[in-house]
C-alpha cells in the first residue's frame, strides 16, 4: 500500500527502473497513478505556505491555537401544541409525558392530565440548533415532531406553547436535562403537501424564528500543548484585539479576552455576524508577533501568492487578517485577468471595511450573477459592506432572472440594514413580514420556510387569477367569482362571521388574511394551494427557500460550459442556512414578549402560566 505524505508522490527518475517495469509488464495496461488535480494543488499550497512561514519566521495564531466551540449545540425540550382541529391525542406513558407533566405542575397548570387528554392538544419534541457566536436574544428556527407511539395525526393549525430548551441526554431510559439555553413558542408550520391521512410529514412541523437564546454561545481559542502559558494567552489576545475591536459609546471594546493560560474567549465582530466561520479563519491567520520589516516582506510574498489562482484563496485570508495595510495588495488583485483571483481579492477587501472597499462590489456582484459556486459567498461579502457601491449592486441584483440570486440579494440587503425602506416590509399580525418589491425582472412570490417568517413579492401589482376558492388555515376561506372581487371570510364556532372584501391583488389578500387573525402557516398554505390550483398570477411563480447554494444552478440560468465547477471547502454563511439558521435578533430583550423575568416570584410566574395556558385552550 502506498503511503502519501503531504507532498505529492513523484514517479522514480531512474530510466533503468522504468525499463525493467515495462519489460515485466509486457502487454499489461498502463495504470494512471497520478493524483487528482485538487490533491496536487492542495499539497502545493500547503508546501508553499510552509516555505513562506519558514522564510518570514512569523508565527500565526493558527500555529499555536485551535478554535474551540465552533460546533453547533442541539437543544431540545418537550412542549405542548394546542389549538389542533381534533388531530391531537393523549400522549402515552413514558419519559416525555412525565417531563411535560412535571413542567406543567411547576407552572401551576390546573388538571394537567385532563389538558393532555384533549384531542386539540399534542405532546411534541422540540429541537433547535444554536450556532457558534449566537448572542442572548438571537432567534432561530425550531423543529417539532410527534413521538413514535403517539396517536396524533397532524400538527397543522397548532400553536406551540412556551417551551424550555436545554441540552438533553437519555440515560437508563430517563431524560436528563442540562442548563437552560433557550425558550421557544409560536405557530406551527406543516408541509401543505402532507394533507393525506397517515402522512408522517403531517406529524412534523417548524416554528420559524420561534426559538430565543437566553444565553450567548461563545467561541474561543484553545492553546496547543507546548504553548499553554499565560504569556502566550496574553500575546494571542493582544494580537486579535489589535486587528479586531469596536467602539461603543466612544469606548473601545475588544474581541478577545484571555481567561487563563490556555483559553481565550472570542466575541464575534459585527461585520462577520452572518459568516462566523470566515471570522474564525481570519483570526487564525493573524500574525502572533511581527516586526514592520517582516510585515513588508510577507506582504510581498502574499502578493505573489494572491496572483496565483492555486494559492489565491489562502493568501486573501492572510491579507484580510493583516487589515488595512493589506488593502493595496488586494486592490491589485482586483485587476487580475483571472476571475478566481479577482473574487478572492474582492471578498477579502469587502470584509476589511477600507475606504476603497467599494471597488470590490462590482466584482462580487459579477460573481453572484455568473458563478453559482461562489454566489452565496459573494452575496454574504456584499452584505457585510457599508458602502453605497455594495448597496447599489445588491439593488440591481433584485432584477435578474435567477431566483436564487435575487432572493439572495434581498436577504443580503436585509442583513446590511433591515430598517432600509426597500426591505423593511410590513409586520402583519405581529408574526410575519410582507415585502412588496417593484422589480423589473420575472415576477415571483417567495415563501420562506427557514431563517425568518416572510413573504416577498418580486413585482408589484401581482393578482390572483379568478375564480378561486382557497383555504388559509382551518378558519379562513378565500373566495372570488370570475373577475373578482375577493372575499376573505373567517368562520369560527360560537363567534360571529368576519369578512373582508379586497381586490385580487396578492398583497391585499395576504393583508386581509392577517387582519382576520391568519398566521404565517395559514398564509403559506394559501399560497401553496394557489400554486397547486394554478390561480397564481399568470406571469409569476411560487418559490420556497430559494437561497443560493454553492454550485447549484438555478432553473432560470444556463450553466457556464467554459468554467469548471469548483470544489468549495468553506462552510456556507449562516445568512443562507436553511436549517436552524440564525434569524433576526432582538437585542433589547432576550425574553418572549410578556414572559416574567427570571428573578420574578413563583406566584407571578404561576399566574402568568395559568393565564397563558387558559387563553390558549379557550378557557
Amino acid at each position: 500500500m502506498l503511503s502519501l505524505g503531504r507532498r505529492a508522490w513523484r514517479p522514480p527518475a531512474s530510466g533503468l527502473l522504468a525499463a525493467v517495469l515495462l519489460a515485466l509488464c509486457g502487454g499489461c495496461q498502463v495504470l494512471d497513478l497520478s493524483l487528482p488535480q485538487w490533491f496536487n494543488e492542495s499539497a502545493q499550497v500547503e508546501e508553499t505556505s510552509g516555505r513562506l512561514r519558514g522564510a518570514k519566521k512569523t508565527r500565526l495564531i493558527g500555529d499555536v491555537a485551535l478554535v474551540s466551540g465552533r460546533n453547533q449545540i442541539v437543544v431540545e425540550g418537550v412542549g405542548l401544541v394546542v389549538g389542533l382541529p381534533g388531530t391531537g391525542s393523549d400522549p402515552a406513558p413514558g419519559a416525555y409525558r412525565a417531563l411535560l407533566l412535571e413542567e406543567m405542575r411547576k407552572r401551576g397548570v390546573p388538571h394537567p392530565n385532563k389538558v393532555l387528554a384533549r384531542s386539540d392538544t399534542a405532546l411534541v419534541i422540540v429541537r433547535g440548533i444554536l450556532r457558534p457566536g449566537m448572542e442572548k436574544g438571537d432567534r432561530f428556527d425550531l423543529e417539532l415532531r410527534v413521538p413514535g407511539r403517539s396517536e396524533t395525526k397532524s400538527l397543522r393549525g397548532g400553536y406551540l406553547l412556551e417551551t424550555r430548551l436545554t441540552e438533553k441526554a437519555v440515560v437508563g431510559g430517563a431524560v436528563h436535562e442540562g442548563r437552560l439555553m433557550a425558550l421557544g413558542a409560536g405557530p406551527v408550520m406543516v408541509d401543505p403537501g402532507a394533507d393525506q391521512a397517515g402522512n408522517e410529514l403531517a406529524r412534523r412541523g417548524r416554528v420559524l424564528g420561534g426559538g430565543v437564546a437566553v444565553k450567548g454561545y461563545s467561541v474561543g481559542l484553545l492553546l496547543r500543548p507546548g504553548f499553554q502559558n499565560v504569556a502566550y494567552s496574553a500575546q494571542v489576545g493582544h494580537a486579535i484585539n489589535q486587528r479586531f475591536h469596536v467602539y461603543h459609546r466612544g469606548l473601545k471594546e475588544n474581541m478577545a479576552t484571555p481567561k487563563n493560560d490556555e483559553w481565550i474567549e472570542l466575541n464575534i465582530h459585527p461585520r462577520y455576524k452572518h459568516n462566523v466561520d470566515r471570522y474564525l479563519q481570519v483570526v487564525r491567520a493573524i500574525a502572533l508577533k511581527e516586526s514592520s520589516v517582516q510585515r513588508t516582506a510577507r506582504l510581498d510574498l502574499l502578493q505573489q501568492r494572491l496572483l496565483d489562482p492555486n494559492t489565491a484563496a489562502q493568501a486573501a485570508l492572510e491579507l484580510e487578517a493583516i487589515g488595512h495595510e493589506a488593502a493595496p495588495v488586494l486592490l491589485r488583485g482586483l485587476e487580475s485577468s483571472d476571475a478566481d483571483v479577482r473574487f478572492y481579492a474582492a471578498e477579502a477587501l469587502a470584509y476589511l471595511d477600507h475606504e476603497q472597499s467599494g471597488k470590490a462590489a462590482p466584482v462580487l456582484a459579477q460573481s453572484a450573477r455568473s458563478d453559482p459556486a461562489l454566489r452565496p459567498f459573494a452575496l454574504a461579502a456584499l452584505s457585510s459592506m457599508n458602502t453605497p457601491e455594495a448597496y447599489e449592486q445588491l439593488r440591481q441584483l433584485l432584477h435578474v432572472p435567477s431566483a436564487q440570486t435575487r432572493y439572495g440579494a434581498f436577504r443580503a440587503l436585509w442583513a446590511m440594514n433591515r430598517r432600509d425602506p426597500l426591505v423593511k416590509g410590513e409586520l402583519l399580525n405581529k408574526q410575519f413580514h410582507l415585502h412588496v418589491l417593484a422589480t423589473t425582472g420575472p415576477k415571483m412570490i417567495h415563501l420562506a420556510r427557514s431563517f425568518r417568517p416572510e413573504v416577498v413579492l418580486f413585482g408589484a401589482q401581482q393578482q390572483f387569477q379568478t375564480p378561486l376558492l382557497l383555504e388559509a388555515g382551518k378558519h379562513i376561506l378565500v373566495k372570488a367569482p370570475p373577475g373578482g372581487p375577493v372575499t376573505v371570510s373567517r368562520f369560527e364556532l360560537g363567534k360571529p362571521l368576519q369578512k373582508r372584501q379586497v381586490s385580487p391583488r396578492v398583497d391585499e389578500v395576504i393583508r386581509a388574511v392577517a387582519e382576520l387573525g391568519g398566521t404565517y402557516p395559514d398564509v403559506a398554505q394559501l399560497l401553496q394551494q394557489a400554486a397547486a390550483k394554478k390561480v397564481l398570477p399568470a406571469d409569476s411563480r411560487l418559490e420556497i427557500d430559494a437561497v443560493p447554494r454553492p454550485g447549484e444552478v438555478d432553473a432560470d440560468e444556463p450553466a457556464e460550459p467554459t468554467r469548471a465547477r469548483r470544489r468549495i471547502w468553506s462552510p456556507l454563511p449562516s445568512l443562507f442556512s436553511t436549517r436552524g439558521g440564525r434569524t433576526s435578533s432582538s437585542r433589547s430583550s432576550s425574553r418572549l414578549e410578556g414572559f416574567p423575568k427570571e428573578d420574578s416570584s413563583r406566584e407571578e410566574q404561576t399566574r402568568w402560566w395559568q393565564r397563558l395556558w387558559g387563553q390558549a385552550l379557550g378557557r
